[in-house]
């Protein structure tokens, strides 16, 4: 298992009726005994009139906005503390609002981030919005996106894993999913499963397209690569206590894989890893978990490798000021 003291929680809207983010934090808080902070970025930039504004006033809307931040994470704070968890608050001037939050958690000393999805449409569906993507890809932390709205009552937790790294993992990013994902089962008192997704065709290399084109000989590679598969997940699996029966052994693509088994093991958080990719390999290629992630219901844990860096400035940006051609209002 894997220590969680602190939960930084990304609340991209304090007056919001239902909050899934802030209350499953909570439950995670009170399973682990975490402190919790609550965090509001406040992105949106002040507009200032051709001819300049005092400093003065400037400093004070900045503060009237911010208090006024602060008061509505108080009152979001309130019951959890009444629920003896440790709880505090911060609102901060800051873009863009991915950084923001990288840099709250980095000086509150987090060890998971909690934010909630945005939930829109897309232009082109399998990608996610910008600051949800740009935070699961440049976060160094775990990060825990909500996507459902339902509270946890010890829900499955599945751990996708790659023993066998076809798909370009860090040899040890499976051991990190592993532990993140028991640490969270264990504190909700959920079920942990894992999958493994692997080439059906992976042993056929060598062999003539008129040779697997012979039913028993294609039959042969499909036995080979699945023994080889579950050889190596068996292995994977061998200290995570995770029983046979809920070791799924998928032939098929990841993405059909683990929507296939969420399915059929009625988990309610998936676990997964993710590695940063060049900016137009990631737009136009993308990857197993950019692909996946938009076509889930249920909840997902985000897992880096531990030799992954923090590339984000620690000092933060502040307000952002924009002027407006003289002659129109201030707002």
């Amino acid at each position: 298992m894997y220590p969680i003291h602190r939960i930084l929680v990304a609340v991209k809207d304090p007056r919001a009726r239902s909050l899934p983010a802030v209350r499953k934090a909570a439950q995670l808080a009170r399973a682990l005994g975490a402190q919790v902070q609550l965090f509001h970025g406040i992105a949106d930039p002040l507009f200032i009139d051709a001819l300049g504004r005092e400093v003065a006033d400037i400093a004070r809307i900045e503060q009237q906005r911010r208090a006024g931040y602060r008061e509505q994470l108080e009152a979001l704070a309130g019951p959890l503390r009444r629920h003896g968890i440790e709880v505090t608050t911060a609102v901060e001037w800051d873009f863009p609002i991915h950084e923001a939050v990288i840099r709250s958690a980095a000086k509150f000393e987090a060890d998971l981030i909690v934010a909630e999805c945005h939930a829109r449409a897309h232009h082109v569906p399998w990608l996610l919005r910008f600051a949800d993507w740009e935070l699961l890809r440049c976060s160094p932390l775990p990060v825990l996106l909500v996507r459902s709205t339902r509270s946890y009552r010890r829900p499955g937790v599945l751990a996708a894993v790659d023993p066998g790294h076809a798909f370009a993992k860090p040899t040890n990013l499976d051991g990190e999913i592993l532990r993140y994902a028991s640490t969270v089962a264990r504190a909700l008192r959920g079920r942990l499963s894992a999958v493994h997704a692997y080439d059906p065709t992976a042993s056929a290399l060598g062999l003539s397209a008129a040779e697997l084109a012979v039913p028993a000989a294609a039959q042969r590679v499909r036995k080979t690569a699945h023994a080889q598969a579950r050889k190596l997940l068996d292995a994977t699996l061998r200290a995570a206590g995770i029983p046979r029966t809920r070791r799924y052994l998928v032939g098929r693509h990841p993405i059909d894989a683990i929507k296939d088994v969420l399915g059929k093991s009625g988990s309610r958080i998936l676990v997964m890893g993710a590695v940063s990719r060049a900016r137009l390999q990631r737009v136009f290629i993308g990857n197993t978990a950019e692909r996946l992630l938009d076509q889930l219901s249920c909840d997902v844990l985000i897992v880096k490798p531990r030799e992954f860096k923090n590339r984000i400035a620690r000092a933060g940006r502040g307000v952002q000021l924009v002027a407006l051609p003289s002659g129109q209002a201030f707002v």
